[in-house]
């Protein structure tokens, strides 16, 4: 028998000891999510202390769980709808579309990628709070389009490169409008695409905690960041209702995944060999 190569031995070794680097915090999520908040001051790496699901009991209760899901899974899909359908149709348009103009846009679009949020937080809230139309998951959903229009417009912009032309002038041709061409021609070819931006855009909306801080405010509208950020107080935390709700968090995200698991990854893979 053929003996392993050494550098193939080291190769696996650092992968398995960066994988449990990796999973480290999400296995003491997880253990402490059943142990009292004494127990993990004590010992959170410990296996003593263990209070059963009531943690989880209690933070579902506490955190009002399937208002927070529906107000995450409300602002989530809708956010998603909207930045697909806008900026695949920009993309397209910026493609096409041989304007001066649309080089400018395009390049004031790129822009807008290297400018963190953090730098535009406090005017954001200033202007639209004079306003008074914070507090709305209508205005929440119109400023995450304001921030993932970019970044998909320019990853809908160079896919729709790859799309020959002639399919459009056949379905002209064939009698089709051009936002006919456009839904019925081009945007099913645009779907590897969109699946990578779907999963990019899903994880960065059902995850943010800061933005939604900023601009919901009463606690019915809660979604499950700000939910979960219930339990952690400025002079005192309960650190296992906090992971039990962290997990609870995590929940819809593996269901949308293995339930899709098959067309995202088809959806990635066909989009990196584009």
């Amino acid at each position: 028998m053929r003996k392993p190569k050494a550098s193939r031995v080291i190769k696996l070794a650092v992968s398995i000891l960066a994988a449990a680097i990796m999973m480290f915090p999400f296995f003491m999520v997880i253990l402490n999510s059943f142990k009292a908040r004494i127990e993990i001051a004590q010992n959170p790496l410990g296996f003593s202390g263990f209070v059963g699901f009531d943690n989880f009991v209690r933070a579902f209760s506490t955190m009002d769980y399937f208002r927070a899901v529906g107000n995450s899974l409300i602002v989530t899909v809708f956010s998603l709808l909207v930045i697909i359908v806008f900026a695949s149709m920009l993309g397209y348009f910026l493609q096409r579309w041989n304007w001066k103009i649309n080089k400018i846009i395009f390049l004031v679009l790129v822009s807008a990628m290297i400018i963190p949020f953090q730098a535009l937080m406090i005017p954001l809230v200033s202007i639209y709070g004079n306003m008074g139309i914070l507090n709305s998951m209508p205005i929440l959903i119109y400023f995450y389009l304001g921030f993932g229009l970019p970044l998909s417009t320019f990853m809908y912009h160079g896919f729709v490169k790859g799309i020959p032309r002639e399919l459009e002038e056949a379905a002209i041709i064939d009698g089709c409008t051009k936002l006919g061409v456009f839904w019925k021609v081009v945007f099913p070819n645009l779907a590897p695409v969109t699946v990578t931006i779907m999963i990019l855009n899903l994880l960065w909306i059902w995850n943010d905690f800061l933005l939604p801080s900023l601009v919901l405010i009463h606690d019915y509208q809660r979604t499950l960041p700000l939910s979960t950020f219930y339990f952690f107080g400025t002079y005192t935390a309960e650190f296992g209702l906090g992971m039990a709700a962290l997990i609870m968090a995590i929940i819809p995200l593996l269901i949308v995944y293995l339930v899709l698991q098959k067309r995202i990854i088809k959806g990635v893979v066909d989009g990196a060999i584009k």
